[in-house]
């Protein structure tokens, strides 16, 4: 069974998470093959807008809990692990053709920040979406507190990242999360009826105006994507990331230094 499909409706091109019984969790092996993908769909003239969506009960569940053990277990790790996720992540944002986040269930951790690489995200009203890295001692740091601020401005960036804040469909279409929110049966119909929008549109017109507003929203990404990768390496030594990651795996509410 691959762990990406991909599905082809016209001019759009459908990459499909396809990892349902382990919550569409983000492994190397899914994001390897996300990144085959996505390097198809830029590649393949005949694709004209992309849609990212997943399997099962949720879009994602966000990064694999074994691999952020082996994380916890191995910080020097870090900036090669992340690396090569963010470099998929900004491939979807880079490619000149639309793309499209599709969100039911839940949306978490570095799935938001997948999500937040994509041009617009359509959601479920009863899906929820957060970053919830700051609970177990560490950030968004394949993106996320880099993209969030052109996204939804940065008071509301700063209450996401900072307090773990999970938000459903109408509060993140409220604050400017997603572009589109549907009821759940409705979800596969909004995102198709977004997609003829976009392909009522020319193509050269919609990549090159996406790159121009990418640049005008985030003219310092290669800064800030650096200044995260070295603030995760701080927070992965650090005691406060050994203590929330111990709590995660016992479920409990971890007790850092000073609370």
């Amino acid at each position: 069974m691959p762990l990406v499909t991909v599905e082809d409706r016209g001019a759009v091109r459908h990459v499909v998470l396809n990892r349902a019984e382990k919550r569409n969790a983000l492994s190397g092996e899914v994001v390897q093959a996300l990144g085959d993908a996505f390097r198809g769909a830029a590649g393949d003239d005949s694709v004209r807008v992309v849609v990212v969506r997943g399997e099962g009960v949720m879009f994602s569940s966000g990064m694999d809990l074994a691999d952020l053990r082996a994380l916890s277990e191995n910080p020097r790790g870090l900036r090669s692990y992340r690396r090569e996720i963010l470099a998929i992540w900004n491939l979807l944002e880079e490619m000149p053709k639309a793309t499209i986040c599709q969100i039911h269930g839940a949306c978490l951790g570095g799935a938001m920040e997948l999500a937040l690489a994509s041009d617009m995200r359509v959601m479920a009203e009863d899906a929820v979406a957060g970053v919830l890295e700051a609970r177990i001692g560490l950030l968004p740091d394949v993106g996320g507190c880099s993209r969030l601020p052109a996204v939804v401005g940065v008071g509301r960036a700063k209450e996401l990242v900072m307090t773990g804040k999970v938000i459903d469909g109408r509060e993140a279409h409220r604050i400017g999360f997603a572009n589109r929110i549907a009821p759940a049966e409705e979800l596969d119909a909004t995102t198709a009826a977004l997609c003829d929008e976009l392909l009522a549109c020319a193509p050269l017109a919609v990549g090159l105006s996406k790159r121009i507003v990418d640049a005008a929203a985030r003219p310092a990404l290669a800064v800030t994507l650096e200044q995260e990768v070295a603030a995760q390496e701080r927070l992965a030594a650090s005691d406060d990331f050994a203590e929330g990651a111990r709590a995660f795996q016992e479920k409990r509410d971890p007790e850092y230094a000073g609370s």
